[in-house]
């Protein structure tokens, strides 16, 4: 056997050879590449976080409802019938721990994403930090809630609710305006206002006249003169410019508008 055969054998073994193995060393580098991580779920501390080992976990990508809102406890009970007692994969974003020191990250079981089940069910609201391969499927689970008036999505019965549009919503002023289309007035005492996240305004007793608007001002000043502009004390900011949505509810936490900005 020439010189020539003997390399060209070599090259079909070698060829052969790395054929045989190419699955086994294609998995060996997912595995390299994969950051994600597998933990035991002992304990539900509320609808979006939980405990894994000695750390706590926050659910990406959503917000539930804190203590003595509407469907805390619903949405606690449902994340702990979903994942309290299992083990999950624990899949990151852009950043790993939020201010608080909490893990950050979605959590799957059997191939489900948990986060997004939180929405899909009505127990949370979207909250998206950056845009990732999650984002479109947490829209989509949001439209199908809203779709299904499941929960914190059901829409209010209110007879005002149809009454009540949003005329603008200013990030750069901070400022909400709400307009009252109606041929009566509407009371609009404990109706919220919510962003994505925990900011809250509540109407104290607060009468939109009909055919008329008000504003909603974040800002720290003492009062205004006028009495069409309400102040949303105790804030720095709330609507943030990289994106947010603005949730209205009623006194019985149902959902009037929403609207989704700046994403």
């Amino acid at each position: 056997m020439n010189k020539r055969w003997e390399i060209v054998l070599l090259v079909f073994f070698v060829l052969l050879l790395f054929a045989l193995n190419y699955n086994n060393l294609n998995g060996m580098a997912e595995k390299f590449l994969d950051e994600s991580e597998e933990g035991f779920v002992w304990r539900a501390v509320d609808g979006d976080t939980v405990k894994i080992g000695n750390e706590s976990v926050r659910l990406l990508g959503i917000n539930t409802p804190e203590k003595g809102e509407f469907y805390y406890a619903e949405a606690k009970k449902s994340i702990e019938g979903l994942i309290v007692n299992k083990t999950v994969k624990l899949e990151f974003g852009n950043d790993k721990y939020d201010k608080y020191g909490r893990k950050l990250a979605y959590l799957i079981l059997d191939g489900v994403n948990v986060n997004i089940e939180q929405v899909r069910k009505g127990f949370a609201n979207i909250f998206i930090y950056d845009n990732d391969e999650y984002t479109e499927e947490l829209k989509n689970a949001w439209n199908e809630c809203v779709a299904n008036g499941e929960n914190l999505c059901e829409a209010s019965k209110e007879k005002c609710a149809g009454c009540i549009e949003l005329k603008e919503l200013d990030v750069k002023n901070q400022e909400v305006i709400f307009y009252n289309n109606c041929s009566f007035d509407c009371n609009l005492q404990n109706w919220s206002i919510k962003d994505e996240g925990r900011k809250k305004f509540v109407f104290s007793n607060f009468v939109l006249m009909k055919n008329k608007e008000v504003s909603v001002i974040v800002g720290n000043e003492s009062s205004f003169e006028d009495e069409d502009i309400l102040l949303w004390e105790d804030e720095e900011y709330v609507w943030t410019s990289t994106g947010d949505t603005l949730f209205l509810r009623d006194d019985n936490g149902k959902l009037v508008l929403w609207r989704e900005i700046n994403r």
